[in-house]
């Protein structure tokens, strides 16, 4: 196989795998506590996540409890309808950012995930992560095409969570009545995620597929991790918002 093609191919991989992390742990798990994973798995979890991506679990799931609490208005860190389609999609990292950075938001949204022993020795140091992370691709690949890969990785994962939050609130279908929208192409492409619009009207639901013809790959994952008895899911069925019930369901 010519290096170039398997460079793409790699970086395409490890992008996959930080989708799936984030999906899975950052979001339905840290974020959401839609489930909760055995010890040995939360801990490959944030090693994946961290030399994949360098994100900090609290930060994250800070900025995403924000955007529930103020979808779409003023406040939210990161509204195509607010901030622009194309900031978002294009500049969605450095939004992120720009608050996660902000240590009082942590505090008041992720109050219940302070830092541990791990976090302070590890995890918080996010260049050394992504360091180990490009050396783990230059060793298996050489140094010019690991550099390639590595590239083609960090590209493709920041345009795909770009799209998540521009597409999933610009465009797509809306089976709930809140201001998400559903993109199954986009699904397909980022574990589930593009199912925005069923995941704002059920928030605390580990399973984004909510309708007929709907696929989430990050619920394959978690059900893998359930059967061998690593993940407990939190809800067997689906706890939808305010405003949100469809109409063939009894509000909790």
């Amino acid at each position: 196989m010519p290096q170039a093609l398997l460079a793409l191919l790699v970086g395409l991989a490890v992008c996959q795998i930080a989708i799936f992390c984030t999906t899975v742990f950052l979001h339905r798990t840290v974020a959401h506590k839609a489930l909760s994973v055995s010890p040995g798995v939360r801990f490959a979890f944030r090693f994946l996540v961290w030399i994949t991506t360098g994100i900090r679990p609290r930060q994250w799931a800070a900025v995403h409890r924000r955007h529930h609490a103020y979808t779409d208005v003023e406040g939210d860190p990161h509204s195509p309808l607010l901030l622009g389609f194309w900031k978002v999609q294009l500049a969605n990292a450095l939004l992120y950012r720009k608050v996660a950075r902000d240590g009082e938001n942590t505090r008041r949204y992720a109050k219940d995930l302070p830092p541990d022993r791990w976090d302070t020795v590890l995890f918080d140091h996010a260049l050394l992560g992504l360091g180990i992370g490009i050396a783990i691709l230059c060793v298996s690949l050489g140094w010019e095409w690991g550099l390639v890969a590595s590239a083609v990785h960090t590209v493709t994962y920041l345009l795909l969570n770009g799209a998540i939050n521009a597409f999933g609130h610009v465009t797509g279908t809306q089976p709930y009545p809140n201001t998400a929208r559903n993109n199954q192409w986009l699904a397909w492409l980022t574990a589930g995620e593009g199912l925005h619009n069923n995941h704002h009207a059920a928030p605390t639901s580990a399973r984004l597929s909510l309708g007929d013809g709907e696929r989430d790959p990050g619920w394959w994952l978690i059900q893998v991790l359930a059967r061998a008895e690593r993940a407990t899911v939190r809800l067997e069925q689906p706890r939808f918002s305010k405003g949100n019930v469809p109409a063939t369901t009894s509000a909790p």
